[in-house]
């Protein structure tokens, strides 16, 4: 069969567009032909017999996510002329899912949209138009995915008609052999602890500065990836004197970095079901992640702790007790990577290919 997806995709950083990419080249590997689309970038190419075609426009935030209805619909529609798609596939309700339901809903094609985890229409409370753009392309959809249990009961709440018999749960999933622990070969100076993400507010990665302030354990800390706030990030760790920080920028050798920190920590706003922190979990580490919805799911008593991402004390507690805790460091860390397992394939979710 042919699919088109439309959504973030490599090289753009992200958990969605890491999803998008297991789960197409999992269907190229089937023998199925996939085609992406995705927001502009100047190193698109080919992936793993993937066919990805960029949007005209700006990879700028906002304006990226109107090249994807805009440009995008139209690439779609093309593609749709040229190729007899069978099914199409929007990652991330807005824009994405948008576009992907008004078209499938236009051509009668089969039409999947994926909730990741900041997508869903309580999101979107103080826009009363995107919510109701978002509410319209559920229920164009003949499929609904999202990739937590809590994101599929935020968008039962929306009352669309026969949105719980249309919602299933397909989650993330992490590759345990690119991720994989490697015995540390002697003690370090200090420990580190690690973030991998795109550096958005969202991500929340002002406070977890703050935190490392406050803490009364000495740690390195690595922040790697790329995004809008990286600039007002680095300049107050400058402005604030903050010690031990470092910005790796974006990285594709991850499997090759996360091993050798000593833990991982998350202190996201809202988050879906994070595929970093599962990566993290597959290489052996303990987690530190926010009590929200979705990393809930993950983080369970015997592989992390969870924090206040609101309160900067509640993340230097639990970096203090993660550190000085050995023993509760150790079984953290005995459980992680059997947790990461749960998360180690990615199903097939179109119903029309089972």
């Amino acid at each position: 069969m042919k699919i088109a997806m439309i959504g973030e995709f490599p090289p753009h950083i992200g958990g969605a567009g890491m999803h998008t990419y297991t789960l197409a080249k999992e269907l190229t590997q089937k023998g199925h032909e996939v085609f992406v689309i995705t927001y502009p970038h100047k190193n698109i190419k080919d992936i793993d017999k993937i066919h990805v075609l960029p949007t005209k426009g700006f990879n700028i935030r906002y304006l990226r996510e109107l090249s994807i209805m805009i440009s995008g619909k139209k690439i779609l529609i093309d593609l749709i002329k040229k190729e007899n798609i069978d099914i199409i596939h929007g990652h991330v309700l807005y824009s994405a899912g948008i576009t992907a339901a008004e078209v499938g809903d236009k051509y009668n094609i089969p039409t999947y949209i994926t909730s990741h985890g900041v997508d869903t229409p309580q999101t979107y409370n103080k826009n009363p138009i995107l919510k109701k753009a978002i509410k319209r392309a559920l229920d164009k959809a003949d499929h609904v995915l999202a990739v937590s249990n809590d994101l599929i009961q935020e968008i039962i709440k929306t009352d669309i008609k026969n949105i719980k018999q249309k919602t299933s749960l397909h989650k993330n999933a992490v590759d345990i052999n690119r991720f994989k622990e490697i015995p540390h070969q002697k003690e370090k100076e200090k420990p580190t602890i690690i973030f991998v993400g795109r550096l958005d507010k969202r991500k929340n990665i002002s406070r977890l500065l703050d935190a490392k302030k406050q803490t009364q354990t000495d740690f390195n800390l690595l922040i790697v990836g790329d995004g809008f706030d990286r600039k007002n990030l680095e300049k107050k760790v400058q402005k604030e004197n903050i010690n031990g920080v470092k910005f790796m920028g974006f990285r594709n050798d991850i499997e090759n970095i996360l091993p050798h920190a000593d833990v991982f920590i998350l202190p996201s706003l809202n988050e879906g079901l994070s595929i970093a922190l599962i990566e993290a979990l597959a290489c052996g580490l303990p987690v530190i992640g926010s009590d929200i919805k979705g990393m809930k799911e993950i983080i369970t008593p015997d592989v992390g702790l969870l924090i206040n991402p609101y309160n900067t004390t509640s993340i230097s507690n639990a970096i203090d007790k993660i550190l000085t805790d050995k023993k509760l460091y150790n079984k953290l860390q005995s459980h992680a990577r059997k947790k990461a397992i749960e998360f180690s394939k990615m199903e097939i979710p179109y119903t029309e290919l089972k």
